[in-house]
């Protein structure tokens, strides 16, 4: 006899599987592409073959009427989808479904279901970004992709946030220092003491987020490898929809899927793209690189500040710290406006004047308890 809590969890992923199924019958009816409609009803089917193993194993149980009704988010996504088109809901949908694609790795008589979940927020996404694909090799359509491209294109703005988190925490941290009335020696070392500390503390940050993700990336790719060896029909099913979802019509979608599959390499390196969307090539990065990156970017701003108490003494290095801090956050507001859609003068005076008055603000505080603490 099932214990009440399992009853209880079969009937939330009921609940879930069925609400699913409606709301891609719903996104059917309301699509007038008779490709993407049949997506969605295809999805649909899928979820309620979901629903029939909870709902079995409900029965199994002695309930033999657990639930009625769909929930109201289910409802008002259908209306939405009704009213103004699937379109309008499916960026939405491709959200819930992605933060629910692990809803059932923890769930020891859900593992068949897990690899559906994750199959279907990959499905999902291609069709709410409304990718086109020709037919051509599946690695070649994965590698095309806006979202399997490599991370070169954001190497300027990892650096230029770098460097800016460098520059204004310390910018601030000295002239918190020098409002409190500290000796030009004091906010010296207090400025290297921020940029080692901050540097170090970027670095490991950028070390553990960047091994965690190549962690996780493996341990995914092992899995679908798994999968493809023991489930090979389901990872050619699921691959076939997301070409589908993508514009291709059914038939050239399956025979897509069923030619990649012949190869199982092959195989795995499209669904690792296509499905979990990771670049086996990449996996996140290199962690050391990634370490050092930040830590010599980090390092970089937080120098600005305090090279002025390198070279002046007394009021001046401060003058002179704030005047070098300015130039350092115009520049960077400027470079920021390459890949914000904003203007260059617009990007460096929000940048200075967000900046400035941080650095106001600590300025002040260091008065106030320099006064207090005097």
């Amino acid at each position: 006899m099932p214990l009440l809590a399992d009853i209880e969890r079969y009937r939330s992923n009921l609940r879930d599987e069925r609400d699913g199924s409606a709301l891609y019958t719903a996104l059917a009816a309301a699509e007038r592409d008779p490709v993407r409609k049949d997506l969605f009803l295809q999805l649909s089917q899928a979820e309620a073959e979901h629903a029939r193993v909870w709902e079995n194993k409900l029965i199994a149980a002695g309930i033999h009427d657990p639930l009625s009704g769909l929930g109201i988010k289910t409802r008002i996504l259908s209306l939405l989808a009704k009213r103004f088109g699937p379109r309008f809901v499916l960026p939405a949908i491709a959200a819930a479904e992605f933060a629910d694609r692990n809803k059932y790795a923890g769930q020891a008589d859900a593992q068949k279901l897990s690899s559906d979940e994750r199959g279907h927020a990959a499905v999902v996404r291609a069709a709410a970004e409304g990718g086109r694909v020709a037919a051509t090799a599946g690695s070649d359509i994965a590698r095309a992709e806006p979202w399997h491209r490599g991370a070169s294109s954001n190497d300027l703005r990892a650096a230029v946030l770098g460097a800016n988190d460098g520059l204004v925490s310390n910018f601030c941290l000295v002239m918190g220092v020098a409002g409190a009335g500290a000796s030009g020696k004091s906010i010296l070392l207090t400025g290297l003491a921020g940029l080692v500390a901050g540097a170090c503390s970027m670095a490991l940050g950028e070390w553990l987020s960047v091994t965690n993700a190549r962690e996780l990336a493996l341990s995914q790719i092992a899995k679908e490898r798994e999968e493809i060896e023991q489930t090979p029909e389901s990872e050619q099913k699921e691959l076939a929809l997301i070409y589908q979802a993508k514009g291709m019509d059914r038939t050239d979608a399956q025979a897509l899927a069923s030619r990649i599959m012949h190869n199982k390499e092959v195989a795995l390196d499209t669904l690792v793209r296509e499905e979990l969307g990771i670049d086996p090539g990449e996996l996140g990065g290199d962690p050391w690189r990634a370490a050092g990156s930040s830590f010599a970017l980090f390092a970089v701003g937080a120098f600005v500040p305090v090279l002025a108490f390198m070279i002046a003494h007394g009021p001046y290095a401060t003058v002179l710290s704030t005047g070098l801090s300015t130039v350092a956050l115009t520049a960077i507001g400027m470079v920021t406006s390459l890949f914000n859609g904003r203007t260059a003068l617009l990007s460096a005076l929000r940048q200075v004047i967000f900046g400035g008055l941080a650095a106001g603000v600590t300025y002040g505080i260091g008065v106030l308890l320099g006064v207090s603490l005097s």
